[in-house]
């Protein structure tokens, strides 16, 4: 038992996952659908966060509703713009299997 809890934190250690420091050269169709997804919940989000601001009488919570939609819009455009440069780089990635 003791030699069991001795090679507790070696293992712990061993399954913590390292920060990339930026994107990998290849994109994985699993890894293409869920950024489609991401864009698609941003896009959705900014929206909905816009029509709230428009329909609010309290100047402070159009406000924030407002930037919340700008930061939802900024993440589509951050996503878009990362897409787009890999596609220059690489095939299309709807063709990517």
């Amino acid at each position: 038992m003791q030699q069991q809890n001795m090679n507790m934190p070696n293992m712990n250690m061993q399954n913590q996952q390292m920060t990339m420091q930026q994107p990998p050269g290849v994109v994985s169709t699993k890894d293409s659908l869920y950024l489609t997804d991401m864009m698609s919940w941003n896009l959705l989000s900014a929206k909905k966060a816009h029509f709230f601001a428009a329909q609010c009488q309290d100047p402070e919570l159009k406000s924030e509703a407002e930037k919340c939609g700008q930061m939802h819009q900024r993440h589509y455009q951050q996503l878009l713009q990362h897409l787009g440069a890999h596609a220059s780089q690489q095939q299309p990635l709807n063709n990517m299997q």
